[in-house]
């Protein structure tokens, strides 16, 4: 249960990555008319928190509802892992999450919490893929518990880093955040070719 939790927590964490979602956060909060960044940090987050919770939630009625099986959407899923992943190995924003466009459009809203930095800067298609699929490969209530936990921890410490990311900006600088853009990007490329061989391990391809 524990090595669950831990996996659970860091495929969420990864795809969330609110650290390199600091200077788009920065830039989004910075204009006069711009709410407390406190304020916007706790609606972005309470943004996500519901969005990845509805998904988890209803995951298998969505399956059930477009015929979709479970190890479709895992390799599917482990694809556009696979892409974001890639793109944080370069030290960018992967397009799933922002374009140069969202974040424009972002930074003239006087409130941007819920979109866009709630969706999809923080619960894009990767995090709501990674979160129905896990949902989809257990059966009992107290791993599905723990899902939903670590949704809601990933949520609790992603305001901690926006509200205050001056601060964090600061400390890791542009070359930190990078830094730890392509360390994550690395885990979730794994995390993705794990996805796509258990998709294929269902469906009898690989063993």
């Amino acid at each position: 249960m524990l090595q669950f939790a831990l996996v659970s927590f860091t495929s969420i964490f990864v795809l969330v990555d609110p650290v390199s979602a600091v200077p788009a956060f920065l830039s989004m909060t910075a204009h006069p008319g711009a709410q407390p960044r406190r304020k916007t940090a706790a609606a972005a987050c309470w943004t996500f928190f519901a969005v990845l919770t509805t998904f988890a939630l209803a995951g298998p009625a969505i399956f059930r509802l477009f015929g979709i099986t479970l190890p479709a959407f895992k390799i599917a899923g482990g694809i556009i892992l696979g892409l974001v992943g890639l793109d944080m190995l370069q030290a960018r924003r992967s397009p799933t999450k922002e374009t140069p466009g969202e974040t424009e459009e972002g930074a003239e809203k006087e409130d941007p919490g819920v979109i866009p930095l709630g969706v999809p800067m923080l619960a894009g298609p990767g995090s709501i893929s990674s979160v129905m699929v896990l949902m989809g490969e257990v059966n009992d209530f107290p791993r599905h518990a723990v899902i939903l936990g670590c949704i809601a921890a990933v949520a609790l410490v992603s305001f901690l880093i926006l509200a205050a990311a001056d601060k964090v900006g600061a400390y890791l600088h542009q070359t930190g955040i990078q830094i730890m853009n392509r360390m994550m990007g690395l885990l979730l490329t794994a995390i993705a070719v794990q996805f796509v061989l258990n998709g294929l391990r269902d469906i009898g391809v690989v063993r």
